[in-house]
């Protein structure tokens, strides 16, 4: 193993990425170092090569001016997801997934325009008037899914925080043929396990992790974006000596 590995190794450790379930699933066993107080142990090496993988996506999807969806559903991650976001200009979500948002694209479209148009419309309201969410408080939820979404267009891949937490994001996702990067815990089904294609093995509920992969990732797309051609500039035609 390499220096570099190694180092990156030692900082998975400092953020308890090994650690797994008392009862892993049997399809994972595969990502697991053994066993220690009866408690998994994620065999990090093996979440190194696939933290390369799912870079090495990353990078081509931004280096051909595509864009990816980051899904969370975890209110203890918000904060550092949307950061991300904001920083790498994709689009997220930090909300409960809405059943149709990958798979019925159509009708969805239509429903984010209602929503820009209400979002507008409560902008210019008198602070003494009501909005149209304080009559649909359902609607107020279902905007906030929409909040971070920057394109009508379908992804090129789904970055996922939790699997466990958005296995319908990641059946939408399945059905439609995108990838699907997405860290997974020691207790995932063995049947959601199978969907995705770029999986993570490690420890979800390290707040510690998420932050150093939201940030790897970060880089990769900043540095994939310096990759891109500068523009060509337009040909001088001042007049001659």
């Amino acid at each position: 193993m390499s220096n570099s590995s190694l180092l990156v190794i030692q900082k998975l450790l400092s953020t308890n990425a090994y650690l797994g379930h008392r009862i892993p699933t049997s399809d994972f066993q595969k990502y697991l170092y053994g066993f220690r107080n009866e408690m998994a142990i994620i065999n990090l090496e093996k979440t190194l090569i696939c933290l390369r993988r799912a870079c090495n996506l990353i990078e081509s999807i931004i280096r051909a001016k595509g864009h990816f969806l980051l899904v969370n559903t975890d209110p203890e991650y918000n904060k550092i997801v949307q950061q991300m976001a904001k920083r790498t200009n994709q689009s997220y979500i930090n909300h409960k997934w809405i059943g149709g948002f990958l798979t019925n694209r159509k009708h969805m479209k239509n429903v984010q325009k209602h929503f820009q148009n209400f979002s507008a419309h409560s902008k210019f309201q008198d602070a003494s008037t009501s909005s149209p969410f304080d009559f649909f408080p359902h609607f107020r939820k279902m905007q906030k899914c929409f909040e971070g979404i920057m394109t009508h267009d379908i992804p090129d891949c789904l970055v996922i925080i939790n699997a466990n937490k958005n296995s319908m994001a990641i059946l939408e996702a399945n059905q439609l043929q995108i990838p699907i990067i997405s860290l997974m815990d020691s207790n995932i089904s063995n049947r959601l396990q199978k969907l995705i294609t770029y999986p993570i093995p490690v420890n979800d509920d390290s707040i510690q992790f998420v932050y150093l992969f939201c940030n790897l990732i970060t880089k990769t797309v900043i540095l994939s974006q310096s990759a891109w051609p500068l523009p060509r500039k337009p040909l001088s035609r001042g007049r001659g000596p």
